[in-house]
């Protein structure tokens, strides 16, 4: 099979699966696309950290993996895959969504997907750290930046930007 049909039939998968935005896949996707050899897991991680440096939409990281794989052909067909099946069914299910938005059921699927999701991006985050974490040191950076980020009220930019300052000294890895 080629790898942009490859890259579509996965694509089209995760979309429906994509509770929560590209980054609730990210653990599913990393092990398929690193399975079938296109790339390693720190290659993954570091089209994942490109992408989320970049302005834009979170499933960015999806184009750059099909620009990777099969170049302007697979990143045309990633995004459309990722996006196309899933924006179908919302449109297809909105109306009914709305219009039933009283009902119990309801409320307990919505109540149901909300611990879905946040496992699914906590599942992402450890599959990240995994994939990034050299050593010891960088554990311990990663470790310090996500209590910091998690219990203070300082700006995320400014204590990403010390943990890159401080790896970029060469005091991780």
């Amino acid at each position: 099979m080629s790898p942009v049909l490859a890259l579509g039939l996965l694509f089209v998968q995760l979309s429906l699966l994509a509770f929560g935005g590209a980054n609730s896949i990210l653990p599913d996707l990393q092990r398929q696309i690193v399975g079938q050899g296109w790339m390693t897991g720190h290659e993954f991680a570091a089209l994942f950290a490109l992408a989320q440096a970049a302005p834009g939409p979170n499933m960015m990281v999806v184009s750059l993996i099909g620009w990777r794989v099969a170049g302007l052909p697979g990143a045309l067909v990633s995004t459309v895959a990722i996006a196309g099946p899933s924006s179908v069914l919302t449109y297809l299910t909105a109306g009914a969504w709305f219009r039933l938005k009283d009902r119990p059921w309801r409320r307990a699927i919505q109540a149901g997907l909300l611990p879905v999701t946040v496992g699914l991006v906590m599942a992402s985050a450890a599959l990240i750290t995994k994939s990034t974490t050299i050593d010891w040191r960088s554990g311990a950076i990663t470790a310090v930046v996500a209590g910091l980020i998690y219990f203070t009220k300082y700006h995320p930019l400014f204590i990403l930007a010390g943990a890159a300052v401080i790896g970029a000294l060469g005091f991780a890895g």
